[in-house]
């Protein structure tokens, strides 16, 4: 089987509901698959319905309309995105979550998925490797990093969670 890299993609959105609510940002970290960083990069995107949105997403994504000034739209940044990420795994921590925005994105845009069909879920892993272990209760995001020592300092910006995602999983990979 051919290796393909991996794409370490992180989606924060104007709520949860992907029928209703937009991606706002998109980050990643690509990495061969011996895990080295070939490329890290966060993509703003401008909500086109933002009285749609849930002000608690907002708040929790820490969307700001001064910080959103030179963002794209969505068209432009799913174009980036899928220039970056052609054949890569996509992993994320709920995967599923992640992906079904963006597999909403793609399908209202007419655009084709360039990733491979594959993807990796660090919430699977962990449970996998550690639903044994009596001192861990919960498998989120900032529950894993404090228990592994990872340092989140952005945590809900698509960027940060990207890199501790990655972070995450090498040390999933290496249990």
């Amino acid at each position: 089987m051919k290796k393909h890299n991996l794409a370490f993609i992180d989606v924060e959105m104007t709520g949860l509901n992907p029928a209703k609510h937009e991606i706002i940002e998109l980050g990643a970290v690509i990495t061969t698959p011996e895990l080295e960083v070939l490329e890290e990069f966060d993509i703003k995107i401008k909500p086109e319905n933002l009285e749609n949105a849930d002000p608690v997403s907002l708040k929790v994504s820490n969307y700001n309309k001064d910080a959103w000034e030179k963002a794209v739209f969505l068209p432009e940044a799913i174009k980036i995105l899928l220039e970056k990420v052609k054949d890569c795994i996509m992993v994320g921590h709920n995967v599923a979550f992640d992906s079904l925005f963006l597999e909403t994105a793609l399908a209202k845009l007419g655009v084709v998925n360039t990733m491979h069909y594959h993807k990796l879920d660090t919430v699977s892993i962990a449970w996998a490797k550690l639903h044994r272990s009596l001192d861990v209760e919960h498998f989120s995001l900032r529950e894993l990093c404090l228990r592994f020592g990872i340092e989140n300092p952005k945590a809900h910006t698509a960027l940060s969670d990207a890199r501790a995602t990655f972070l995450l999983y090498k040390h999933l990979m290496s249990l």
